[in-house]
């Protein structure tokens, strides 16, 4: 406290802070992505463990040998779906009802919001099929869920007929404390969507859906089940869910315990782990698993079932089958007991997963980044924008403070003497934050026109132009945000004398202090997208001024821009799965992305899109402003 209530050690300590500013803004950058690349080094990481004592203790022994019925299940399943041109609803209550379960239907409606041409869809009608086995040994008050989405063509056919099977050899079993729910759903997230928010008794999305019949207990925890083939060579596992959330760690320990138990590869992001974790080659594929992780959490799209469930606060993953060319083979009787061991490991539960990490970053299966050691490289990126709001504070207080204070020393009245006459004429014009008001509120007026023009002007845009629905909302989105460039930088000579340095260190402190909360708070959330935004746009936003090199301020700010950040995204991810693709094909992905990112938004509630476009985006253009002030 002596040293900010001594005035001249506050003023030794504001000169400091002035002449060291920028070689400790470089140096913080440098710590914080050598910090985060450092992360997937093994011995900086955790060894993963299952913290639940109720999941840990012992294994329990599985007796599974229901697999030749599960083939034939999935055949049957094959037949009646080929058949009848979709899900086939009628069979699958039949067999289940002759398995011994209670079994309901769930229909739902769905108008998107603009056609989605990946998929081929636009009013989307389904129904859901779910059967619930009643614990014998206790009141329906907990349920477990096992679920398969019903896909077009060949896929998860084998899945489905697994999960039967499950059903038949569960329903002799006397064991259950919990209810379980075998759960179809079709038209994949859409599906799952509906019958979560019908369970619940809640309508985020807008979805139109039939009252719910039955219900069991509150679901404790889920398992998603996609598999295509009557035989595996390894599975992986999806962690990542909606507005990157993610599964308590034990459930991801616990499906890699069994696997490990029952012989059976198991990767993540599509990659096995690698021993020689000391050499070059095992850091970088570490550094991959990682990577692809980031990316993904970073888009905020689930990628499975799974993802919809952690919004209610069920821990779930997606476990997917891969038949490759791998010489070891599993059938369907070794990969249902593994999920035999599963379920009844989260049987036993007494309470909800909370022992175990919810926010971390794998780069193996067998290791762990909690988030007490991945947050510190995120702090040294946000620390640059708070030395330099503190710099421009500085600055812009040095003058008053020196009128006031009187403190300067009489050695260094002379030396400072013409600096201080300078930086007065610079700031004697004080235009206050009136004057600063009209670039932030365009700026802001943009990001509210991209989240709310694209889709509302659909109908407007097909009838002047030969495009599609979804080209229109696309190239409508694209056109405001290029034309966002040419809005604001005239907008501070609306007011008399706004146009001094004055005004804009002011926009910039504001501008630099309003990223910093920005990045802080999605952090917390999403530390993927937090981290990416971080280290792409805050170097950027720490050099522009109006003064200097403008054409290349203004390249350097447009290539940092998160419409930049999801190009180069992109571009790595099929980098890192090792499908590059070239500048074309990255454009239409780019398009493509865009697309999904409104439609995961209107459907889901995915939180990125509006995020990027009410708030990223408006602090990109006050920096923008700041680079064109006059």
């Amino acid at each position: 406290m002596g040293l900010l209530s001594d005035p001249n050690r506050r003023q030794a300590l504001s000169k400091l802070i002035t002449r060291l500013n920028t070689p400790i803004c470089f140096l913080c950058y440098i710590a914080g992505v050598a910090w985060f690349m450092g992360l997937a080094f093994q011995p900086f990481t955790l060894r993963t463990h299952i913290s639940e004592n109720a999941m840990g203790s012992t294994m329990v022994e599985e007796k599974f040998v229901f697999g030749d019925r599960a083939i034939t299940y999935a055949r049957e399943f094959a037949g009646q779906k080929k058949k009848s041109g979709g899900m086939p609803v009628d069979w699958l209550v039949k067999m289940m009802k002759s398995i011994g379960l209670e079994v309901y239907k769930q229909t739902f409606y769905r108008t998107l919001p603009f056609p989605d041409e990946t998929r081929e869809r636009y009013m989307v009608k389904g129904t859901n099929v779910y059967g619930i086995l009643r614990a014998p040994r206790a009141a329906s008050t907990e349920s477990i869920v096992l679920s398969a989405p019903c896909s077009e063509g060949q896929s998860n056919n084998q899945a489905v007929g697994l999960m039967l099977a499950l059903a038949s050899y569960f329903r002799g079993q006397i064991y259950w404390a919990k209810d379980i729910i075998f759960l179809l759903t079709e038209h994949d997230l859409i599906g799952m969507e509906a019958w979560l928010e019908a369970y619940h008794d809640v309508n985020i999305t807008g979805i139109t859906s039939s009252i719910m019949q039955g219900r069991a207990g509150a679901i404790q925890a889920a398992v998603s089940l996609e598999l295509s083939s009557d035989v595996i060579t390894s599975f992986d596992i999806a962690v990542e869910g909606l507005n990157g959330q993610l599964p308590n760690l034990d459930l991801v320990n616990l499906f890699s315990a069994f696997c490990q138990r029952n012989g059976m590869l198991c990767t993540i992001q599509g990659k096995l782990q690698r021993e020689d974790w000391e050499s070059l080659p095992g850091y970088v594929h570490n550094l991959q698993t990682m990577m692809l992780m980031v990316l993904k959490q970073g888009s905020g799209r689930p990628q499975g079932d799974h993802g919809l469930f952690l919004r209610y606060h069920i821990e779930a993953i997606t476990i997917r089958g891969i038949n490759s060319f791998r010489q070891y083979k599993f059938d369907m009787s070794t990969i249902g007991k593994m999920l035999e061991g599963m379920f009844r490991k989260l049987n036993n539960l007494l309470e909800r997963l909370h022992q175990s990490y919810f926010f971390y970053l794998l780069p193996s299966l067998s290791h762990f980044v909690s988030i007490g050691y991945y947050m510190p490289a995120f702090g040294f990126l946000v620390f640059i924008l708070v030395l330099k709001a503190l710099d421009l504070w500085i600055t812009l207080t040095k003058s008053e403070a020196v009128t006031q204070d009187g403190l300067l020393e009489e050695d260094d009245e002379e030396d400072d003497q013409e600096e201080e006459e300078e930086e007065e004429k610079q700031l004697d014009k004080n235009p206050g934050l009136l004057s600063l008001v009209a670039p932030i509120v365009i700026c802001h007026a943009t990001g509210l026109a991209l989240y709310y023009l694209p889709v509302m002007c659909q109908k407007t845009a097909t009838e002047h132009f030969p495009v599609s629905e979804t080209e229109a909302v696309v190239l409508t989105a694209i056109a405001i945000y290029v034309a966002g460039l040419a809005l604001p930088h005239n907008t501070h000579r609306i007011l008399t004398g706004a146009g001094t340095d004055r005004g804009w260190m002011t926009l910039k402190l504001i501008s630099l202090l309003y990223l910093a909360i920005l990045l802080g708070c999605i952090s917390l959330i999403n530390f993927s997208l937090g981290f990416l935004l971080a280290v792409t746009i805050i170097p950027a936003a720490a050099v522009v001024q109006p003064t200097g090199p403008k054409v290349l301020f203004a390249a350097l700010l447009i290539l940092v821009t998160p419409a930049m950040l999801l190009l180069y995204c992109i571009y790595l991810y099929h980098e890192m799965v090792e499908y590059p693709i070239g500048l074309l094909d990255c454009w239409q992905h780019f398009l493509q992305a865009i697309s999904e990112g409104l439609l995961d938004h209107y459907l889901y509630g995915s939180l990125i899109f509006p995020f990027i476009a009410i708030f990223v985006y408006p602090c990109w253009l006050m920096l923008w402003n700041i680079i064109f002030w006059k």
